[in-house]
């Protein structure tokens, strides 16, 4: 057909199925290409806390260390979640979403600081990545989250799946939801984040599951040998209490050593 053409206009029907052809390249790789990851939020000016809840969304033990944190002149909240916290975790990330963003408007803070218990710590792992958190959160402290899952939820979704609701089955060590919240990078652009964790957890089993890549590690024992606090116990032990409020500071991310055990709060 092309031969049939005038050479002129030949011409003009090859550069015009040319530029047509680098468009749609151009657009494939656009609509290929990652997302372009957060800027890093700076880690100067320490924002209001919000304390995220475990599985069943008990608020009791994080309310006393919100008021442990507010002795040290935080503006520090519980998160309500909505149901009975054993629902999906991506519907809890949300409900983290809008109290930071309400948070931010009220205090008119730059960036939020956000402590999760248990699988509080994926939620808000779930928020940065997925949810709009990277943008907002200057610090991410987990507290014996289930990063890699725990034995506990796979035996119950395998053993009794009727008594293991969305949430327990989402923090089966092999569930689609961590398998896909852990590919690639575990700690995402935005925020800097903390892992405190027990080698005595008798539920996130094995304990270190806890552990995050690319997030400062912190085992309770490593600070403080002695202290034997269990999984229920992380909220409300005062070693972990300390070392949190040090984490929350101004600035990057502190590395604790066991000369700090018994002066972490200070």
């Amino acid at each position: 057909m092309l031969s049939s053409l005038a050479p002129a206009r030949r011409r003009l029907v090859l550069i015009v199925a040319a530029v047509a052809t680098a468009a749609v390249i151009v657009g494939l790789v656009v609509a290929l290409r990652p997302d372009t990851p957060a800027p890093p939020v700076s880690q100067v000016v320490p924002g209001p806390v919000i304390l995220v809840p475990g599985y069943g969304g008990s608020t009791t033990g994080l309310e006393a260390l919100a008021r442990v944190l507010r002795t040290h002149g935080k503006d520090a909240q519980v998160l309500q979640l909505t149901g009975d916290g054993r629902g999906d975790l991506g519907a809890q990330a949300d409900v983290l979403e809008t109290a930071a963003t309400a948070a931010l408007a009220r205090t008119h803070a730059a960036s939020v600081d956000v402590v999760g218990y248990s699988a509080g710590g994926v939620v808000a792992r779930l928020w940065v990545r997925e949810h709009g958190g990277a943008g907002h959160a200057r610090r991410v402290i987990t507290l014996g989250s289930p990063h890699h899952g725990t034995e506990i939820a796979g035996l119950a979704d395998s053993v009794l799946p009727g008594a293991c609701p969305t949430a327990c089955q989402q923090l089966a060590a092999d569930s689609p939801l961590l398998t896909a919240l852990n590919a690639g990078d575990e700690t995402p652009p935005g925020p800097t984040y903390v892992s405190i964790w027990t080698t005595q957890d008798d539920v996130v089993i094995p304990p270190d599951s806890a552990s995050l890549s690319g997030a400062l590690d912190i085992t309770v024992q490593s600070i403080c040998p002695a202290d034997r606090v269990r999984h229920s116990g992380l909220p409300t032990d005062a070693n972990v209490a300390a070392m949190v409020v040090r984490e929350l500071a101004g600035g990057p991310p502190v590395t604790l050593t066991a000369k700090d055990c018994g002066r972490v709060s200070s």
